[in-house]
């Protein structure tokens, strides 16, 4: 299945991958024999891009804190502040190659009480100052429980295309599909210190399946 938000890049993609091969059809020879091959590897891998798996979250899902992308964790770590949780907290960061898949998932259940977006940069996701500097969007959610979690959408240096359908005021629920980002980028996840983290550095998450954390 293909993601929604990826049908205009595979219509050009696909239009684009047809052009090429009429002009190595016209052209023939050495010329044709490159341009076959570029036009069918750039129309799989947009096809391989935009793939939508059906993804279900674990049991109990409104006690826990799922992974909001396919990706590998990088980093865990201790943040001092945070303006919307209120305090300090931690964060857990995954970082998502062009090769995973990009569709996005709300990480916890509750009521989202903030959605901001903010044009910038375009380092690599992986870059210190990503968080602050890359264009991202940011999201905070109240779980029933009362406390508070933050994630970002945020963009690398090849991903440059944030799409998201939430609104505040909206109910959501861990592991429901909200968004996308776009050739290679990152996901923050923040949240109060007592969460039971489930993840280590270097694992990889599945989207709306992988538990990274326990609400006590």
């Amino acid at each position: 299945m293909i993601a929604r938000e990826g049908f205009g890049v595979v219509s050009f993609v696909t239009v684009l991958a047809l052009v090429l091969a009429l002009i190595g059809y016209f052209l023939g020879g050495s010329i044709a024999g490159i341009l076959y091959p570029v036009a069918v590897f750039i129309f799989l891998f947009t096809l391989y891009f935009f793939r939508d798996p059906k993804r279900l979250p674990p049991p109990n899902a409104e006690n826990l804190l799922v992974a909001p992308a396919d990706g590998k964790v990088i980093l865990i770590q201790d943040v001092p502040h945070n303006d919307y949780i209120g305090g300090p907290c931690m964060q857990i960061s995954i970082f998502l190659s062009p090769l995973d898949v990009h569709v996005n998932y709300v990480p916890v259940a509750g009521k989202l009480e903030h959605v901001k977006y903010h044009p910038g940069k375009y380092l690599v996701a992986w870059h210190e100052k990503a968080s602050e500097l890359n264009e991202r969007s940011e999201f905070g959610v109240k779980h029933p429980g009362g406390k508070k979690f933050y994630f970002k959408q945020i963009t690398g240096y090849v991903a440059r295309r944030i799409v998201y359908d939430l609104n505040v005021g909206d109910d959501v629920y861990a592991g429901q599909r909200f968004g996308m980002m776009k050739f290679g980028s990152r996901m923050d996840i923040l949240f109060p210190k007592d969460i039971e983290i489930k993840v280590n550095i270097n694992d990889r998450t599945v989207a709306a399946s992988t538990v990274m954390g326990v609400i006590k």
